[in-house]
């Protein structure tokens, strides 16, 4: 049997950083088993010495955290090494080496990437607009988007829409009815970055089936049926390539990963 760590993840800031690459780095080790312990906003020794000491009340205690403030991290450091607890310090090596690299003095300022600047007003813009536009409900403004997104139920679209969004990205999805016609606006040349989105028909069935399970909605019976889920990708497909429109398939794709190749597309966009 593995044994179980209690994981400490130590934030000067909302914390979302540090969780992102613990979560990376978690799913590199099949057996890993721990619990997760989660601390935002630690600017004290106080703090981190309330920190210390429950560490050293459980067994097998380790410690990962982002802070910026040098003292303060050499303290986190010294403390974890006088109580021989493993410490990770995720940021400080490479703050070091960029300010090498760029000659210039960094300004160890927690939350230095959660200023109320253009880029920060700009995501909010998206995240709006995305949410106002999401499953088809506004297409009016179609091409006040930066990206539209079309597929078939339960191929990611609204997930994928709003992670966009939080990158800045004002974006419409649209679903893909079998039978129905395309919004008009579609048809035209419009300045936004249109994707298609399919998946493997079983898969889609499947998520079909628990969703109408979940909703109690068993009277439903095309939108479950393989057939049926068949010739709606396939339509679906079909349109893209009509339209030159990019595909991707998400059966096995996460939503950041998804997220990413359409990032990579809007890239080759723009220098074409």
């Amino acid at each position: 049997m593995n044994e179980k760590y209690n994981v400490y993840l130590v934030s000067d800031s909302t914390g979302e950083t540090l969780d992102r690459i613990f979560l990376s780095l978690k799913s590199q080790f099949a057996n890993f088993e721990y619990e997760k312990k989660e601390y935002a906003f630690v600017r004290t020794e106080q703090q981190i010495d309330k920190i210390i000491k429950e560490c050293n009340n459980l067994e097998n205690s380790l410690i990962l955290y982002t802070i910026v403030e040098t003292k303060l991290a050499k303290y986190i450091a010294n403390q974890s090494e006088k109580n021989n607890l493993p410490c990770f310090g995720i940021l400080g090596n490479l703050i070091l080496s960029f300010s090498k690299l760029l000659n210039q003095k960094a300004i160890h300022k927690p939350s230095a990437q959660h200023v109320l600047d253009d880029d920060y007003y700009k995501r909010i813009e998206a995240i709006q607009f995305t949410m106002s536009h999401d499953d088809g409900k506004k297409v009016d403004d179609i091409n006040d988007a930066d990206v539209i997104l079309l597929g078939v139920s339960r191929t990611s679209k609204t997930p994928t829409s709003i992670y966009l969004a939080n990158r800045g990205y004002k974006t419409i999805n649209i679903p893909l009815v079998l039978d129905q016609k395309i919004p008009p606006k579609l048809n035209s040349k419009t300045k936004a970055c249109v994707i298609g989105l399919v998946a493997d028909p079983e898969r889609l069935a499947d998520i079909r089936r628990n969703r109408v399970a979940i909703m109690n909605e068993h009277q439903i019976k095309d939108y479950t049926n393989l057939d049926s889920i068949k010739k709606e990708v396939n339509d679906s497909k079909n349109l893209f390539k009509k339209n030159n429109w990019p595909i991707i398939d998400v059966t096995r794709r996460s939503v950041e990963e998804t997220a990413a190749s359409i990032l990579k597309i809007i890239e080759i966009k723009k220098h074409t």
